[in-house]
């Protein structure tokens, strides 16, 4: 058997309603279109009959595969597991609240194996949500596109298509799970487009949208930073510590200067000590807090050299050379069928 031409991975939380009919559209699409495929359940730690409803439709189509969490891991959690295992050319991701339309997946198939792109992004235009969803999502969105420089209008859409070298590169971690273009741009794939899908209204179970999504700031900038000074911690803390060490010390040259000038050129006392002007605790404070980051950046480089191995970049083709095996073994997170 050849490699499969797409997996679709995708993460449920409760969808026991959803499932069986999500499975049926799916089927349907593949074989109108003569695509072999496979089709990877990740059970977050369910509470309902989640899981049960996987069991029974694998045991029906054997295209229908599962991992089960032993508890709620989170979404990145459950897309990172589903990369690993994934066999497709193509990677799908999708949710499972039959919001993302298996429609879109041919056409989404051709842009990654015919275009080139090395992802693409679904894009909600017209959505079904409230307002106290959309307004937020809309927010992060404008700030991801400013500060990651990726032209995309909807960051966090389920509903995407990778390379299967894609998700094999990448580390999806926290609540990543929203900024994977970003992920991946700075792995290297910049060939990234989105396509307009369409989005429907949830049929059962709720919407797991929450209040801890609004922390989402703070994941653009862990991974901005993450991305242009992961290998490199001391550009950014050796920075800072140089222009704090040379601003404290500058300060330092004006305290004591003042005080020459004052006593010995121009015979004028100082009103104050030196140990007396808050300048020269700011410049005190300055001095410490640049050797601290420039000590802070040295350390940090040190871990980042020794952590560096062959793993860390990524090598698509070769000449005369044996390709390196991948490793294939995946952790144990739970069932899986």
């Amino acid at each position: 058997m050849g490699q499969l031409d797409i997996s679709i991975i995708i993460p449920a939380k409760d969808e026991e309603e959803s499932i069986p009919e999500l499975c049926q559209w799916i089927s349907r699409v593949m074989q109108t279109h003569g695509l072999s495929y496979e089709v990877i359940f990740i059970d977050d730690g369910s509470t309902d009959g989640t899981w049960e409803a996987i069991l029974k439709i694998n045991q029906e189509n054997q295209h229908i595969k599962g991992i089960r969490f032993n508890r709620n891991f989170g979404k990145s959690a459950a897309l990172q597991i589903g990369f690993r295992s994934a066999l497709g050319k193509v990677v799908i991701t999708m949710d499972a609240d039959l919001q993302d339309s298996p429609d879109e997946i041919p056409e989404l198939y051709k842009m990654i194996t015919q275009d080139g792109f090395h992802l693409v992004s679904g894009w909600k235009k017209k959505r079904h949500d409230p307002l106290s969803k959309t307004i937020p999502s809309k927010f992060f969105n404008y700030l991801t596109r400013r500060m990651s420089g990726i032209k995309l209008h909807d960051f966090n859409c389920g509903l995407k298509a990778y390379q299967n070298v894609v998700v094999k590169n990448i580390s999806v971690y926290g609540e990543m799970h929203r900024y994977i273009p970003v992920i991946a741009k700075w792995a290297g794939f910049n060939k990234i487009t989105e396509k307009v899908v369409e989005h429907r209204e949830r049929k059962h179970g709720y919407s797991k949208f929450g209040l801890g999504r609004m922390r989402g700031i703070l994941d653009v900038l862990s991974i901005t930073f993450m991305g242009k000074f992961g290998k490199k911690p001391m550009h950014f803390f050796g920075t800072l510590g140089t222009l704090s060490f040379l601003s404290g010390f500058i300060f330092t040259i004006k305290v004591l200067w003042d005080k020459v000038d004052a006593s010995y050129i121009s015979k004028i006392p100082l009103k104050r000590e030196v140990t007396q002007q808050p300048l020269f605790y700011l410049a005190l404070v300055a001095l410490v807090i640049g050797v601290q980051l420039f000590l802070a950046g040295f350390l940090a480089e040190m871990f980042a050299t020794q952590s560096i191995s062959k793993r860390d970049y990524l090598v698509i083709d070769n000449v005369g050379m044996e390709a390196p095996k991948a490793e294939s073994k995946i952790p144990s997170y739970g069932s899986r069928v």
